[in-house]
């Protein structure tokens, strides 16, 4: 007899498998990501940040690294004391931890313990950290892709850096259940604007 958790984790398995595909197959990508890429450049207007994590967009994800380039690169017309820096998440497979490393556009990578493209020098702690998200529930909790790394980075950072969920429209699942180790979102955007908090 298959218990309600196992039941539960079956059934987000398979509604991240759809959502993927989904995702995968969206027929105005460009006009989505075009509308979120300027509503990513409204909203990082006037912040005072100095490290911005943020990911290398796999699976289909909305890219951030365009926005994110151009309020660095505002920055430095700024003159400001301390240089901005925009990080990407590097995982630690053994002990299943995530660390932000600087990123620019044509610097030097190599692939994580998943595969996916990163740096090799810590950019610091990263305030916001901004994370993809295929589906968000009430308060403000994403559905991500069931390994834990943004839940576990979240709760192990003192203090909290805010955190921003980043996702195509249509994300909101009335009756999404958080588990335990899931950490709410502080805010998420999509191509709509800013959707959390309401």
């Amino acid at each position: 007899m298959v218990n309600s958790k196992e039941s539960t984790a079956a059934a987000k398995k398979a509604l991240r498998q759809l959502l993927l595909e989904q995702r995968l197959k969206l027929p105005d990508r460009q006009q989505q990501s075009a509308a979120l890429q300027q509503i990513m450049r409204i909203w990082l207007v006037g912040r005072t940040d100095v490290v911005i994590g943020a990911y290398w967009p796999i699976k289909g994800e909305f890219d951030p690294l365009p926005a994110l380039h151009r309020w660095k690169e505002d920055g430095e017309l700024l003159d400001q004391p301390q240089p901005r820096r925009i990080g990407l998440p590097v995982v630690n497979k053994e002990n299943k931890t995530m660390t932000f490393h600087a990123w620019y556009p044509g610097c030097p990578m190599e692939e994580d313990a998943y595969g996916i493209p990163t740096q090799g020098h810590r950019s610091g702690r990263p305030h916001p950290a901004i994370c993809p998200l295929r589906r968000y529930g009430p308060g403000g909790y994403r559905l991500g892709y069931g390994g834990g790394f943004y839940d576990r980075m979240m709760s192990a950072l003192s203090p909290k850096p805010v955190t921003v969920g980043l996702g195509f429209g249509g994300g909101f699942i009335e009756d999404f259940e958080p588990e335990a180790h899931d950490v709410p979102l502080d805010a998420i955007l999509n191509n709509h604007g800013v959707v959390w908090p309401v």
